[in-house]
């Protein structure tokens, strides 16, 4: 008795697990089929794109290829301008289309092994072949694994990109096209490393010396509060990159995609590593700029001449023009910066506004650059006190503005409380209804511990209400220079909320991401127009495209692809879109 209760246990079991897998055998068909059909649309709107960039051109030029003309672009006409935009535009749209290929092909390669390991697992346990048998007889033949349409399309990729873009240079199209390694980070150069090692050592050295020469000038000169405010915001800019390394790292390790999501040419885009580099280098030169300072008196070269050719070179590094010292990542930020500043005529994505966020941390920068082009506009001694109002009439001034000064705590509390709430619940995505288990959070989360959430709430709250210290110490204390004081111990800690936020916002846009199954960028050189909406029904209605039962439901397709989808909740109902495709002959059983 006992042991036909096991064997009804088992047999139950094994029904229970062969219906799971085939239900994620059918998800996973109609997940690659959608795609596939999407793939094969997109392609045929390119070629489109293409070939129209190709008519335009020959009825210009009397040639047939992209790449016969050879002018420099300031010398060609408006019209030979933007042909030259749209052939850019295209590379850049048949790069991405190139990578969202290999994604659905590594989609294809991972769930076969997927089943293969876990029904081997499966047969190992129980003792039994059934597992096996069931491969063969469903996974083997499904039209996710059969069909090899993924595999003709790259091929007919590369073969457009090397013959009509890249003049027949099949090695120049292949490095543009080629998708580096997925998954986790690849190892930075060895020279790279030992020049991050090298200026993170030297800094380290630096600061030491630069903290004993500071105690020494505050003994015998007390004018070193000018000094503090103009290289307050190399400090601050150093520390804002050297953390946005650190943040780079951690979303790498977490598999947060943040290339997809500040739209990086995968192909070529900065580490960690190198924002380290950037970071050490800089923080090389600023200690030693302050160090000059220190000991400009026993020099020829006068004092306040260091800060100036400081930040010169920081500035002509940041606009250098020439293809040096990561010109692309430098284009980006300039480029990124000038979208920031012209926001408002057109429209603006994610790494734009994230960027806005980054200059509200860093707005100490600002106040000191104001600070630093007073300083060195006018001739003044700041020690001077022979220009202040009386003590009466200051103690008049004062009890004049009290209503106004209380009037902007409320205001700026108001803003402390209306900025906490936006950061947790809008930004972060916290204090879902939906969070279950992860109580106070949300249904999905990427890093691995719970306490990070809950230490980074309480961070929040606290350095958003960081002003209010600031502002008892200022008021309470008539210590010199109180308010540079606390304003140069308050803005290295804003930085540093930014920091954490950083992780918790990249993670939520990440997670929407996830749910749309997006994982490349959406490029178009023309929208989609109606002749190619036509193509795209036609194609779904084939015997061997997508046929959807359900005319009626809504669903908005992404152009894009992910290898996961996180169960969020406005996501969670589940799509009973049934699939048909037939087995292909193009190595369909190879």
């Amino acid at each position: 008795t006992d042991e036909d209760t096991v064997k009804r246990y088992f047999a139950k079991f094994e029904e229970k697990f062969f219906q799971t897998c085939e239900k994620e055998l059918a998800k996973i068909n109609t997940f690659y089929s959608e795609k596939l059909a999407e793939a094969q649309r997109r392609f045929a709107t390119l070629q489109n794109e293409l070939q129209s960039s190709l008519d335009a051109q020959k009825e210009s030029t009397g040639v047939t290829t992209l790449r016969q003309r050879r002018k420099p672009v300031f010398h060609l006409s408006h019209e030979e301008r933007v042909q030259h935009r749209n052939i850019k535009d295209l590379k850049l749209a048949f790069s991405e289309f190139y990578l969202s290929l290999i994604l659905l092909q590594n989609y294809q390669n991972l769930n076969f092994t997927g089943f293969r390991k876990i029904l081997k697992k499966h047969d190992k346990i129980l003792e039994t072949s059934r597992g096996a048998d069931w491969r063969v007889a469903h996974v083997e033949v499904a039209p996710f694994y059969t069909c090899k349409k993924i595999n003709q399309l790259i091929s007919e990729t590369e073969a457009v990109v090397t013959n009509e873009l890249e003049d027949g240079d099949r090695q120049k199209a292949m490095k543009r096209l080629r998708v580096p390694p997925l998954g986790a980070a690849q190892p930075a150069p060895a020279w790279t490393t030992f020049r991050v090692g090298l200026f993170c050592g030297i800094f380290i050295v630096l600061n030491i010396t630069l903290v004993l020469a500071a105690v020494f000038k505050l003994e015998t000169d007390r004018s070193i509060w000018p000094l503090i405010r103009i290289y307050r915001g190399g400090f601050l800019l150093i520390e804002f990159l050297f953390l946005l390394g650190i943040n780079t790292y951690g979303w790498r390790q977490a598999g947060v995609n943040h290339v997809l999501i500040f739209e990086l040419n995968p192909r070529s885009n900065l580490s960690h590593q190198h924002l380290f580099e950037i970071a050490g280098f800089l923080g090389i030169l600023w200690c030693l700029s302050l160090l000059a300072c220190f000991f400009a008196p026993i020099s020829i070269i006068p004092t306040y001449v260091y800060p100036l050719v400081l930040y010169g070179f920081m500035v002509f590094f940041l606009i250098n023009p020439t293809k040096t010292f990561y010109y692309k990542s430098r284009f980006w930020l300039l480029k990124l910066l000038f979208r920031v500043f012209t926001a408002p005529f057109h429209k603006v994505g994610f790494a734009d506004f994230w960027l806005a966020d980054q200059l509200n941390s860093l707005s100490v920068i600002l106040m000191d650059l104001e600070y630093m082009i007073c300083f060195y506009s006018f001739e003044l001694k700041w020690d001077e006190s022979g220009g202040l109002l009386p003590n009466d009439s200051e103690e008049r001034g004062h009890s004049d503005t009290v209503v106004f000064f209380y009037l902007w705590i409320v205001f700026c509390i108001i803003s402390s409380c209306y900025t906490l709430i936006w950061d947790l619940k809008m930004d972060w995505g916290l204090f879902d209804k939906n969070a279950g288990e992860n109580t106070f959070l949300r249904e999905e989360i990427v890093y691995p511990q719970k306490a990070y959430y809950y230490c980074a709430i309480i961070e929040d709250v606290i350095l958003r209400f960081a002003w209010t210290i600031q502002i008892s110490i200022t008021t309470t204390t008539s210590l010199p220079h109180s308010g540079d004081i606390i304003a140069t111990v308050f803005a290295p800690l804003e930085v540093f909320r930014r920091f954490v936020w950083n992780f918790f916002r990249l993670e939520n846009e990440h997670l929407n991401n996830c749910g749309e199954f997006r994982a490349v960028r959406d490029i178009s050189v023309a929208p989609l127009n109606a002749d190619d909406q036509t193509l795209l029904e036609q194609m779904m209605d084939q015997d061997d495209g997508v046929r959807n039962r359900q005319k009626n439901r809504p669903w908005k397709y992404s152009q894009s692809i992910s290898l996961r989808r996180p169960r969020l909740a406005s996501q969670s109902k589940a799509r009973d879109t049934k699939v048909l495709i037939e087995d292909t002959d193009d190595e369909a059983n190879t």
